[in-house]
């Protein structure tokens, strides 16, 4: 017979949470596909012709179409940007091409009206040229009826002078952040690769038909040509502010409303838990290789992302050896993203299958060994194979099935398109497999169908919402591409990633008996309200200054604003949360042994870099006047870091420890315990390290060299060749050495020396 507080008694919750959920993702996909739609109508144009003042032909829409597939085949978005989005090691293509297009002009104009060098100009001729400049660059000669750029002569200068420019940066590694020498030495490759950047350029500059600003809002900042904030930058930005006032304001009278709307339940509750350490059956322990993989993942990403950061530091010379001729920079961040990627995905794919398995007291079904090495020999293919062919395609050994095969070039998305297929089919299998394993009906405990199903739905959507990845292709329109390519690093990732997330720690937490039915449905329902009310439309902040007009400036960043109210809510519950440890690992509440201490510490650290990475740190950066001056720079990378390594990467580990310890004895823990604890104070101190002593003061650094010199020089080796700049990042490697050496590796050895345990001692395993 159930007493008042357990499980049993529980009645359904009210209808209105789904309904609520629904309602809010329902709006805020209409407004994204809008925006989505307004991105094909309101792109800057490619021109069939651009021709001179004299009417030759100076370039053509192939050529900048070439262009891009060019800049996508030789991984130049992991080197540097165009409009912002793209590496940090190299400077902005398309804000070097405009100033670049910007001192064309004036020396034009100064020999056509004064017959001097612009160096030889005093101020007051200056002065009326810089004037010049600005209304000769904004102006529009684009004719749609011919579909023809008319230049002016500075313009079509620049535009000759270009591929000369190019070749010598691609030239030496010490001034490109590490690039293979020689990188691009082609003449119509790198005419074609001009031609493209020089059209992003005019693109940012050239007034948008009836509008008093360019295609790209005035992006890139830089006064010498006329780009300077638009109003609506300052006006979103201070009508965001009320709008994060008053969502903090409403879900805090709602965290009133429920007084249990929170991760820990009220004190009288006590159901004993269904994970038991050293408790498991074969299915379980099959699952166990995928964590040593995602162990050994994390340390390469590591030792990537160190090589990477002296690339910054010391670019051209790798402690005296070459590094650039086998593992250019490009390459290396490319796998730095990736590889976070898959381990982090790996270790979600293996803790979801791990607890659906855990949900059923029957045993699970027949074969369901065989199908996990399976789906594990078909992601070890995927990752194995998709690195190479990154290699491959960069090194230019791919030949025409580059994109393919190899290496796409759109950051985030550098997968060739053959790996980008079988990963979609990787996961829907691995969805089959969940559903086939964890299906309510399947499920005894009638109390946890609900979450269940919120559980599986979540998991849906990860397969689902990646197949945007194959919308766009190589010469796919830069705005178009960049749109989709959102929806993947923004909306995959900070929406149905996180909602999944939830769904699982919800998940765990039920069957550990530490929250209620109940509770833990509200969890789900509330915190997926608040992610889709921000995060959908709010998948926008990243595309203010890509192409999109100004309805998507005003929509995406009242709506961002709200992405920080569910991270502010975790203060809310945090001393709760911390409390649930206990002393001594005792659940203080109910007298219990909390018996996976480490993976409460490991979610402990995720609430804490979720408010601080993403909630501080992405509030900073993600209002348009910020994001004007801001995006691209190093505070950019210094959210990106906190959030996602803070969030996904620590959540990971939590799910890491949770599985490994469940396949553990008693004995065997007592030994690989220490490695957990060294990897716990190791991931979080060496991370906060390198926000504090170089990524956050560097990036403010960087930002402020934006104010007081314009976009271009701060991405440029102007600034990033300075002492400071390169002393901030000299700083970084303290704390990238403790992550490596007290994070990562212990890791990677935990997760090693508990598969070799697990199979030292088969006639341990039993059933749950």
């Amino acid at each position: 017979m159930s007493t008042p507080t357990s499980p049993a008694s529980e009645a359904a919750l009210s209808p209105w949470w789904i309904r609520a959920l629904i309602l809010v993702m329902g709006v805020g996909f209409v407004l994204l596909i809008l925006i989505t739609v307004f991105a094909y109508r309101q792109a800057p144009p490619i021109p069939a012709q651009v021709i001179d003042p004299q009417g030759r032909v100076v370039a053509t829409r192939a050529d900048v179409e070439e262009g891009q597939a060019v800049f996508l085949r030789y991984g130049l978005m992991n080197n540097g940007s165009v409009w912002g989005h793209g590496g940090y090691l190299g400077p902005d293509f398309s804000a070097t091409a405009l100033h670049l297009m910007g001192e064309a002009t004036i020396a034009q104009l100064s020999q056509q009206a004064f017959g001097i060098l612009p160096s030889a100009l005093n101020e007051l001729q200056r002065a009326g040229i810089d004037g010049q400049v600005a209304r000769l660059l904004k102006h529009n000669r684009y004719d749609p009826g011919r579909d023809v750029l008319v230049l002016s002569p500075g313009e079509a200068d620049a535009w000759r002078a270009s591929p000369a420019y190019w070749r010598d940066y691609f030239r030496e590694p010490s001034g490109n952040a590490g690039l293979r020498p020689e990188l691009i030495t082609d003449p119509e490759e790198l005419r074609q690769l001009s031609a493209f950047f020089d059209w992003a350029a005019w693109a940012s500059v050239a007034n948008r038909p009836g509008k008093s600003y360019s295609y790209t809002s005035n992006f890139p900042y830089d006064p010498s040509v006329g780009n300077v904030p638009v109003s609506g930058a300052l006006l979103w930005s201070a009508l965001s502010l009320i709008v994060l006032l008053g969502g903090i304001a409403a879900v805090l009278f709602v965290f009133g409303r429920y007084e249990n709307l929170g991760w820990v339940s009220d004190p009288q509750h006590h159901v004993p838990s269904r994970l038991v350490p050293g408790q498991y059956v074969p299915a379980q322990a099959a699952l166990v290789k995928f964590f040593v993989v995602v162990g050994l993942l994390f340390l390469v990403q590591t030792l990537v992302g160190g090589a990477l950061a002296h690339y910054r530091a010391e670019p051209g010379d790798f402690y005296g050896f070459a590094l650039e001729k086998v593992f250019p920079s490009n390459l290396l961040r490319s796998w730095h993203l990736q590889t976070a990627i898959f381990w982090i995905a790996t270790a979600f794919v293996a803790a979801a299958l791990f607890l659906g398995i855990a949900l059923r007291r029957e045993r699970p079904p027949r074969g369901l060994v065989a199908w996990i090495n399976v789906l594990f020999a078909a992601f070890a293919v995927v990752i194995v194979g998709s690195q190479l062919g990154i290699w491959a395609g960069i090194s230019q050994a791919l030949g025409r099935y580059w994109f393919l095969l190899g290496n796409q070039g759109w950051e985030f998305m550098e997968l060739g398109r053959l790996w980008q297929v079988l990963l979609i089919g990787g996961l829907a299998a691995w969805f089959a497999l969940l559903f086939v394993i964890a299906r309510p009906s399947k499920i005894d405990d009638a109390q946890a169908r609900p979450i269940v199903r919120m559980f599986l739905l979540a998991a849906l959507a990860v397969p689902v919402f990646y197949v945007p990845a194959l919308f766009f292709g190589a010469k796919t329109h830069y705005t178009v591409a960049d749109t989709w390519r959102f929806w993947i690093i923004h909306l995959w990732v900070e929406g149905y990633f996180e909602f999944f997330a939830t769904t699982l720690v919800a998940l765990t937490f039920y069957l550990m008996g530490i929250t209620r039915r109940n509770v833990a449905l509200m969890v789900i329902y509330f915190d997926a309200i608040l992610y889709f009310a921000g995060g959908v439309v709010g998948t926008g902040h990243h595309w203010y200054f890509n192409g999109q007009g100004q309805f998507n400036m005003a929509a995406s960043s009242l709506a961002s604003a709200l992405e920080v109210v569910p991270l502010t809510l975790l203060t809310l519950d945090a001393w709760r949360f911390v409390r649930t440890t206990g002393a001594n690992s005792t659940n203080a509440r109910s007298g219990n042994r909390l018996t996976h201490p480490w993976v409460f510490y490991f979610l402990i650290a995720v609430g804490f870099w979720n408010f601080l990475g993403a909630g501080v740190f992405g509030f900073l950066i993600n209002t348009p006047i910020v994001s004007y001056f801001e995006v691209g720079t190093i505070l950019t990378a210094n959210h990106g870091h906190a959030a996602m390594m803070g969030v996904f990467g620590m959540l990971g580990l939590a799910m890491m420890v949770l599985v490994l310890q469940q396949c553990s004895s008693e004995e065997a823990w007592t030994g690989l315990e220490k490695y957990v604890k060294v990897a716990f104070w190791g991931t979080n101190a060496g991370l906060a390290m390198m926000m504090a002593l170089s990524l956050f003061p560097g990036g403010v650094m960087q930002l402020i060299d934006v104010l007081e010199n314009g976009y271009w020089h701060a991405r440029s080796q102007n600034y990033l060749a300075t002492p400071l700049a390169r002393r901030l990042e000299w700083l970084r490697m303290i704390g990238d050495t403790v992550f490596i050496v007290f994070g990562s590796l212990p890791v990677a050895v935990f997760a090693v020396k508990s598969w070799i345990g697990l199979w030292r001692r088969p006639e341990e395993r039993r059933m749950t």
